[in-house]
């Protein structure tokens, strides 16, 4: 099935934010039971953010982090299962790093599960040498004290 009618936009008021955690819910079990208050928060800090719209319907989403010319990386990107298998995942992708805000970094990171192969067939390669997390970083901030909670904020 071809969507020839399908629609990218970069405007952050465009997402619809209850779509957006339906969408997860149904295609992404890294992402399913976010609020929407996180939602609104991750996409508020992100650039760019990319969602493509048959209609009225959010049928992908991908967004980015980006010093603008050192690093980036790239999260959540999702396509509805009916949407899946023609080339709209590497339309998404594309379209990430071809925006200004990426064009000119010199890495792009993105994390990924299962989709390794897709991501290989992008130009990406594993890097597993400079990989690292930091989990629960909410402990850290429950013993902050106020004053310095204040200074973060």
């Amino acid at each position: 099935m071809n969507h020839p009618q399908i629609k990218f936009s970069d405007r952050h008021s465009d997402i619809d934010l209850y779509q957006l955690q339906e969408l997860f819910n149904i295609a992404a079990f890294w992402a399913k039971g976010r609020s929407i208050e996180d939602l609104n928060i991750a996409v508020t800090n992100s650039d760019p953010v990319i969602s493509l719209w048959d209609d009225t319907k959010l049928v992908g989403f991908a967004r980015a982090t980006s010093d603008g010319i050192y690093r980036a990386t790239i999260w959540d990107v999702v396509i509805h299962p009916d949407y899946q298998g023609n080339g709209l995942g590497s339309k998404l992708i594309n379209t990430v790093l071809n925006h200004p805000r990426m064009k000119w970094v010199e890495r792009v990171y993105l994390m990924t599960t299962h989709q390794q192969e897709f991501y290989k067939k992008m130009g990406f390669t594993p890097n597993s040498s400079t990989t690292m997390v930091l989990h629960n970083q909410s402990k850290q901030l429950n013993s902050l004290s106020a004053a310095e909670l204040q200074f973060q904020e």
